[in-house]
């Protein structure tokens, strides 16, 4: 029964979610680079792999639930965030600020300022209202079961974001360094917390950015409301 009801989550979140997001874009689909597909798949193998942590005095009905909760989130990841890793305008947003080859004392100082400003600065603004913030929103609009995005360059520095991050730099946090993985790409999946930028409750989930030759070039994070994909879920029955 548990086996079923997740496979139609799965389907639901095909349907739902991939469908209207790249179902018009039939030129991705063309010419893929044999490497951009070895390490989409890697990656998908790697979403496969993953297992719940449930506490062991959880009750029965519980572990069931958040079972059920991680596999939707699974599915989610496979079939919709990892297609994103090769978004077009990410790819060109991160290939642009990585070729200014920024030292990473200069990514520190602006992120000491970014974090201790009371005010908006210039950055904040460019950060907001660039190409990639604008593809992120365009994203976000479309798949409303995600809050804060933002995508990060080959150091860890935003590249684009719609909501102000507490921070400039993510390179020496989990969700950049598990992602990025020096430039190998991996999966990092945070706890379920409030996000004080967007003051909702999400999960943080990270991935690689890959170029079209199959490089992973930055990372990109996205908090998924989990809560809103059990709405969909439920909505559809």
């Amino acid at each position: 029964m548990m086996k079923s009801k997740i496979t139609m989550i799965a389907m639901l979140a095909v349907c739902l979610f991939v469908t209207p997001l790249f179902g018009a874009d039939e030129q991705d689909k063309e010419q893929v680079n044999p490497e951009v597909k070895k390490l989409v798949e890697r990656l998908v193998a790697e979403v496969d792999a993953l297992a719940p942590k449930v506490a062991d005095d959880a009750s029965e009905e519980d572990k069931a639930k958040f079972t059920e909760e991680f596999n939707m989130l699974k599915s989610f990841a496979k079939e919709v965030l990892i297609p994103l890793c090769t978004n077009k305008v990410f790819v060109a947003e991160v290939e642009k600020q990585n070729a200014k080859q920024v030292a990473l004392d200069e990514i520190k100082r602006i992120d000491k300022q970014w974090s201790e400003a009371e005010d908006e600065l210039p950055i904040h603004a460019e950060k907001m209202g660039n190409a990639c913030a604008k593809e992120i929103t365009k994203v976000a609009k479309k798949l409303t079961v995600l809050g804060e995005i933002f995508v990060m360059d080959n150091q860890g520095a935003n590249v684009g974001q719609n909501a102000l991050t507490s921070d400039y730099w993510q390179g020496d946090e989990a969700k950049w360094k598990n992602s990025f993985k020096a430039a190998k790409g991996g999966i990092d999946i945070g706890k379920r917390k409030l996000d004080k930028s967007t003051n909702v409750v999400d999960l943080k989930v990270s991935l690689p950015i890959i170029s079209q030759q199959g490089k992973v070039i930055g990372a990109v994070c996205y908090g998924v409301k989990v809560e809103k994909l059990n709405e969909v879920a439920l909505a559809s029955k």
